[in-house]
C-alpha cells in the first residue's frame, strides 16, 4: 500500500484490487463511527499504474482513469521508449483562475510604471512556476507566460492612445522581466532517490 498525503486529501495505491476495495470499505465505516463521511465526488477507485493500459485493453476499455491531485490532472502516460509514465499536467480551471486573478491585479496596476509591472508580473509567473514546473507540465507553464503576456499587452495599449504596442515589442519587454518556462523538479524517482557520502 502506498499513501501520498496533503492535509485532509489523500491518494491510496494498492496493487491488487481486492485490498483497494477492502480498504474503502473499512475507511468509510471508520468515518462513519465519527459522524464523518467520504466525499463523493471526490471518492473513487479507478485502475492506474504501470499495467493499467494493457489490462484495461485486453478486457475491451478505453484508457485507463484520471485523476486530480493538488492542483495536477494525473494521467496514465507513456515514455518515448514506450515504459510507463506518470504525466502531472496544470488543472485548466486551476489556471484560468489564476490567470484571472493576474488580470484583475493588473488593472490596479494600470498607471504603475513598467519596471514595476515587470517585477511584479515576474514574480507571479516564478511564483507559478516554483510549483507546477514539474516534468511532462511544460506547455502549462508555456500556456500561463503566454496570457501574461497577453494581458500585459492588453492593459499597456489601453493606457495608452499614443503609444501602440506591437506583439513583436512586448516580446522583448516579457524576455527582460518573466522568466522563461522550465522544469525546476526531478522526476520522483530522481527525487527520493538519495545517497549519503557514509
Amino acid at each position: 500500500m502506498i499513501v501520498v498525503r496533503y492535509a485532509d486529501d489523500f491518494v491510496c495505491g494498492f496493487a491488487r484490487e481486492a485490498d483497494a476495495q477492502e480498504f474503502h470499505a473499512d475507511l468509510k465505516a471508520r468515518m462513519e463511527a465519527y459522524k464523518l463521511s467520504l466525499h463523493p465526488e471526490k471518492t473513487r477507485l479507478i485502475e492506474f499504474g504501470r499495467s493499467a493500459t494493457e489490462s484495461r485493453a485486453k478486457r475491451g476499455l478505453g484508457k485507463p482513469e484520471t485523476f486530480t491531485f493538488l492542483g495536477f490532472v494525473h494521467i496514465c502516460g507513456r515514455s518515448r521508449k514506450g515504459k510507463f509514465l506518470l504525466v502531472r499536467k496544470s488543472r485548466i480551471d486551476r489556471l484560468r483562475n489564476k490567470l484571472r486573478e493576474v488580470k484583475e491585479e493588473l488593472r490596479n496596476k494600470i498607471n504603475a510604471n513598467i519596471p514595476e509591472q515587470g517585477r511584479w508580473l515576474g514574480q507571479v509567473v516564478r511564483g507559478y512556476f516554483a510549483y507546477h514546473a514539474v516534468p511532462s507540465n511544460i506547455q502549462a507553464l508555456r500556456a500561463f507566460r503566454y496570457h501574461v503576456t497577453c494581458a500585459w499587452l492588453w492593459l499597456l495599449n489601453r493606457r495608452s492612445q499614443r503609444t501602440r504596442w506591437t506583439w513583436e515589442k512586448m516580446e522583448r519587454l516579457a524576455g527582460r522581466w518573466l522568466p522563461m518556462p522550465r522544469i525546476l523538479h526531478p522526476w520522483p524517482n530522481a527525487r527520493f532517490a538519495v545517497t549519503h557520502p557514509r
